[in-house]
């Protein structure tokens, strides 16, 4: 599977749930995505602690 179906597929989810739930509805489930990326890199060891807490903070750009 490469990116770009990935990505359409996210995009139908997001528009399923704006849809389906309302905007409260999008915001939620961007919400559990954000954190379950997040919860995910740091699981597989990929996620930089002390890079993210920088750019969170704006020490740093994310990029």
């Amino acid at each position: 599977m490469n990116l770009s179906v990935v990505c359409a597929a996210f995009g139908a989810f997001l528009a399923f749930m704006t849809l389906a739930y309302g905007f409260w509805g999008f915001v939620i489930s961007a919400l559990f995505i954000a954190v379950g990326a997040f919860v995910g890199r740091a699981a597989s060891g990929k996620l930089d602690w002390r890079a993210a807490l920088d750019a969170l903070t704006g020490r740093r750009s994310s990029s």
